[in-house]
């Protein structure tokens, strides 16, 4: 299934001084998936557009809750 958050497990150390994170996340845009704009992509209304940063849905992502 194709998500735009990532995942990996750093390398750490017996003599590491924090608390070990085993598994990392982090998000990518979903900008980094699409080639070229296409004309005619659906767009959200104004008052949705600012809510959301973008104007067009294929480029809006949540962050995932912590």
């Amino acid at each position: 299934m194709f998500t735009t958050q990532k995942c990996y497990h750093p390398f750490y150390s017996e003599f590491d001084p924090c608390p070990i994170m085993k598994t990392k996340c982090y998000v990518t845009p979903p900008n980094l998936y699409v080639g070229f704009q296409e004309p005619g992509l659906p767009q959200f209304k104004p008052k949705e557009a600012l809510m959301a940063g973008t104007l067009w849905p294929i480029f809006y992502s949540e962050y995932p809750k912590s």
